[in-house]
């Protein structure tokens, strides 16, 4: 792995609202800022799991398995997948924004000693409706997670 910027903000998203929190990342990438998402197999989906899975795996269906599209089914592809489409990807700006996102499933060796911060405005403990993680999500969609 690349050397970490000492700048770069950390950010555990154990419990965090995935929506929610991509839409947080989104603007603060925008604004130049470098972003490091960890945990990220703990970040949660609000809703009911058996409905949402069958909501992805129809989704997963579309598109030809050679050229496209490209589905991905592994939680930290998920999250920054999720992030990248809060972003104007397409445009200058947006592309610049999504090359200041890393995102990792558990925490780096190289992170371990660096403080990592929460988002309050996208915690789970505000939802009054059942959740699952972005992990067991993409278990469910085929991911093998001893890959």
């Amino acid at each position: 792995m690349k050397s970490i910027n000492k700048s770069a903000s950390i950010i555990n998203a154990e419990g965090l609202i995935i929506g929610r929190m991509a839409s947080i990342i989104a603007k603060r990438l925008l604004n130049g800022e470098e972003i490091i998402i960890v945990n990220a197999e703990k970040a949660v989906i609000s809703g009911k799991k058996k409905s949402k899975v069958i909501e992805a795996k129809e989704f997963l269906e579309v598109g030809y398995p050679e050229k496209g599209p490209l589905h991905y089914k592994r939680p930290d592809r998920i999250v920054r997948r999720t992030v990248r489409g809060m972003l104007p990807y397409r445009q200058p700006k947006g592309k610049q924004a999504y090359k200041r996102l890393k995102v990792f499933i558990g925490m780096p060796e190289e992170l371990k000693e660096h403080k990592t911060e929460t988002l309050a405005d996208a915690h789970a403990q505000k939802l009054k409706c059942p959740y699952f993680t972005v992990s067991e999500l993409a278990k469910e969609v085929g991911w093998n997670p001893g890959e």
